[in-house]
């Protein structure tokens, strides 16, 4: 019986075993790419919402940015335009991430913000209450910056103080 080069043999088992290898090192790309998109859309919520630091969107948002409203589309000076808003209507306003998922270039957050309605902004004037807010948005991450945006939320309604 004859046997196979033994550098045959670890060649044709190489061969078999590539697609896997470039499958998994695939799959740690995009989970890497997935992670650092996630960590973009912890920022939009950390250091814009929540701290306020809006001059911060120019590192996150290409400059090109398109938020796709419901009615009609948005550029990155009216979209920091109604951040601006939400913060003056509620200077405590905390935005808080409550799922956010990856894959390839889109991230998905599932949000809530608590904040009380002491300034004027975005049509809502102080009424001294508490308010909450639940949305959704999906942002399109491009080279590390947020290019497209769609979001739907509920109109901030009052917390129940006495629960």
């Amino acid at each position: 019986m004859k046997r196979a080069p033994l550098a045959l043999v670890f060649a044709l088992s190489l061969q078999a075993a590539a697609p896997s290898i470039a499958q998994d090192a695939s799959q740690d790309l995009g989970q890497d790419l997935g992670q650092a998109n996630k960590a973009i859309a912890r920022r939009v919520f950390l250091e814009i919402f929540n701290q306020g630091r809006l001059d911060v969107a120019r590192q996150i948002y290409a400059p090109d940015f398109v938020n796709h409203g419901v009615s009609r589309d948005a550029g990155l000076e009216e979209d920091q335009a109604a951040v601006r808003g939400w913060r003056q209507a509620a200077p405590d306003l905390i935005m808080s991430i409550d799922i956010a998922l990856a894959e390839g270039d889109l991230v998905s957050v599932a949000w809530h913000g608590v904040g009380t309605n002491t300034g004027s902004g975005n049509g809502y004037n102080a009424s001294g209450r508490r308010m909450k807010i639940r949305g959704i948005t999906i942002w399109r991450i491009e080279r590390g910056r947020i290019r497209e945006e769609w979001t739907q939320f509920s109109a901030p309604t009052p917390v129940d103080q006495a629960k």
